[in-house]
């Protein structure tokens, strides 16, 4: 029985060691931010954080997860306050809304490993999270404006 650090919360899954992680988030837990995009690690619908990185949550086992801390739209800040989620709600990023808490968790990984993108390291960041309504003109400004956000944030620190 794999024992999970999901949000900073422990659980253990019943579901069998090879099951992916996907399911388990949101059939088991309930934590139905991660959406079921294809199932195939090509969409980026059901992104996480794993250790820190961006992880298609489709592509990985529950048994590989043991031990890992991962992390989900619903833990990255539960009141919607973390630079990328404000900057999202800011520039009305969403249409549909159904790929962005993957595009959130990509672009927040993306801004933890380099605060201040350029724009063309924003579209490579990015890469591989697909949005059916097109918004990638808005969302690469989202991220430039996550960026200043963040920025400013470490000002008043």
């Amino acid at each position: 029985m794999p024992q999970l650090n999901i949000n900073g919360q422990s659980y253990f899954s019943d579901s069998p060691p090879d099951t992916p992680l996907l399911w388990v988030i949101r059939e088991e837990l309930r934590l139905t931010g991660t959406k079921y995009g294809c199932g195939m690690g090509l969409c980026g619908s059901c992104t996480v954080h794993v250790n820190g990185q961006a992880t298609r949550s489709c592509l990985v086992t529950v048994g590989d997860m043991e031990g890992a801390l991962i992390t989900t739209i619903e833990g990255l800040d539960p009141a919607n306050a973390h630079p990328v989620q404000q900057a999202w709600i800011e520039l009305q990023v969403p249409q549909c809304g159904y790929c962005q808490s993957g595009q959130i968790m990509q672009a927040a990984a993306l801004l933890a490993r380099n605060p201040s993108p350029s724009d063309k390291e924003i579209v490579d960041g990015m890469n591989g999270n697909l949005c059916r309504c097109a918004t990638y003109p808005r969302i690469v400004g989202a991220v430039k404006r996550a960026a200043q956000i963040k920025k400013e944030g470490t000002k008043n620190v």
